[in-house]
């Protein structure tokens, strides 16, 4: 799988379920858990991180 692939599957993953993501591009990291933190105070919070995460 090339790698504008696998950040396409992240991004949608990050859409549906924005820790689970972050958690396929960065493992159990300081990422995830910020990550899981703003979905647990908003949905939005949450996409909108995932998806900066991913894409920086």
């Amino acid at each position: 799988m090339s790698d504008g692939t696998a950040t396409c599957i992240d991004i949608i993953l990050a859409i549906i379920l924005p820790p689970l993501g972050v958690f396929f591009k960065f493992g159990c990291g300081v990422e995830f858990w910020i990550c899981l933190v703003l979905t647990f105070f908003g949905y939005l919070p949450g996409i909108i991180y995932a998806v900066w995460a991913i894409t920086k």
